[in-house]
């Protein structure tokens, strides 16, 4: 006769410091990942890029698109001529990188999750919480972070 391990059993056999150290690992942010959306995959406060560093010239981020920084975490938009926008490049779900911006989404590869290029919200879950927003500065030609 087999045994199946249960939920139950786990937390008998753990004791009540096991169970509130379970409990206290499934906790989390409502969105099934357990994960704070405001630190990065290194530890580091999504919004820790270096300030003042040149992510790209003007001529990089296309009108109705935009252009993926994942080192610094960032992704830059340009929802409309002229019209700069940026926010994380951590998606909101299960912290993953985002992917690719198109059709005027930015799309994250490991469960299907879309973000508006102009707001950063979701187009399409199962993120539930949008991208967060970054700032960034235009000077002439350079986009920086701000």
């Amino acid at each position: 006769m087999t045994h199946e391990t249960t939920r139950r059993t786990v937390l008998l056999a753990t004791g009540a410091t096991g169970a509130a150290a379970l409990v206290a690992a499934c906790g989390g942010g409502g969105d099934g990942n357990g994960a704070d959306a405001t630190s990065s995959p290194t530890g580091q406060d999504a919004t820790s890029a270096p300030a003042g560093k040149v992510l790209a010239n003007l001529d990089e981020i296309p009108v109705g698109g935009g252009k993926i920084f994942k080192e610094e975490e960032v992704v830059v938009t340009q929802p409309e001529q002229g019209q700069f926008k940026a926010f994380s490049a951590i998606c909101t779900h299960q912290r993953c990188v985002v992917g690719s911006v198109s059709d005027g989404t930015i799309d994250c590869p490991c469960h299907g999750s879309k973000f508006k290029i102009a707001d950063g919200a979701v187009a399409q879950g199962p993120a539930t919480r949008p991208l967060p927003a970054e700032q960034i500065t235009v000077e002439g030609n350079s986009i920086r972070l701000a």
